[in-house]
């Protein structure tokens, strides 16, 4: 019996979406990969609310596309030191099925640039790219399913 509990306990964190603690050559890498998979990439905080409102949107467009050569990958960036008190209980709750990374860098003026040079900084942000294709789209601004579903067309065009 005592096993069985055990199991039964674990089983909801066996099932928990993981959160990746980056930096920012990994998250460069991602934007550089040179392959023709469309990336929508988002840049959110658990404190952003248009951020939260949007975040729906984009599990939307992951189960869409599910079947297609699009990736969709949601960057947190609240401070790493919340990653176990705001950003994981969130994940969870939320039921985020995306993949969820927490971009820990210090210095936000440092990664924008890197990231975006277009990027003023504000959040929520979204990148849509395909490299290949030499494809890229940003908003600086929450999207509608629609719209997201619009941007990954576009990209996709030869």
């Amino acid at each position: 019996m005592g096993l069985t509990v055990l199991a039964l306990l674990a089983a909801p964190a066996a099932r928990a979406q993981q959160v990746r603690v980056v930096k920012l050559p990994a998250l460069q890498q991602l934007l550089q990969r040179p392959s023709d998979t469309t990336y929508v990439v988002n840049f959110w905080a658990t404190w952003c609310k248009p951020c939260i409102e949007e975040l729906p949107h984009f599990e939307q467009l992951r189960a869409r596309q599910a079947a297609k050569p699009v990736q969709v990958v949601l960057v947190s960036l609240d401070f790493a030191s919340k990653l176990d008190t705001k950003v994981r209980p969130f994940v969870q709750k939320q039921g985020l099925k995306s993949k969820v990374w927490l971009l820990s860098e210090p210095d936000q003026n440092a990664y924008i640039d890197a990231i975006d040079p277009k990027w003023s900084g504000a959040l929520p942000f979204t990148l849509v790219y395909n490299n290949r294709r030499q494809h890229r789209q940003r908003f600086e601004q929450p999207l509608t399913l629609a719209e997201l579903e619009a941007a990954v067309r576009a990209v996709q065009a030869p």
